[in-house]
């Protein structure tokens, strides 16, 4: 179920990317802000009112499947902080063996 909703999760990323980058910014910007951009389809004021439309569809889609991934992700696997789990007891360590005397070379 993760797998899915991470994958459409990818696909509403890069498309809200793409209609953000389509729409006509104060300075020009990469937009089709005006009907040249569209052909005939659509004059600049329905251009604008589309791709506003749909950023705001896909920005609730993104907000919704980012809220749906991080539930998702919370209910499954084990805790991973270190405060959760006890602490672990202290491992007998063996005395050390008496270190062999060093013959001095001449």
């Amino acid at each position: 179920m993760a797998t899915v909703l991470l994958i459409i999760h990818l696909f509403v990323t890069l498309a809200l990317i793409g209609v953000v980058l389509l729409q006509r910014s104060e300075g020009g910007g990469l937009g089709v802000g005006s009907s040249q951009g569209m052909g005939a389809f659509m004059t600049g004021r329905g251009t604008a009112n589309l791709l506003t439309r749909t950023t705001a569809i896909l920005g609730t889609a993104f907000f919704v499947l980012s809220l749906a991934l991080a539930l998702l992700g919370r209910t499954t696997g084990q805790p991973r902080s270190i405060l959760d789990s006890p602490p672990a007891a202290p491992a007998p360590t063996a005395p050390a063996a008496p270190a062999a005397p060093s013959v001095p070379t001449n």
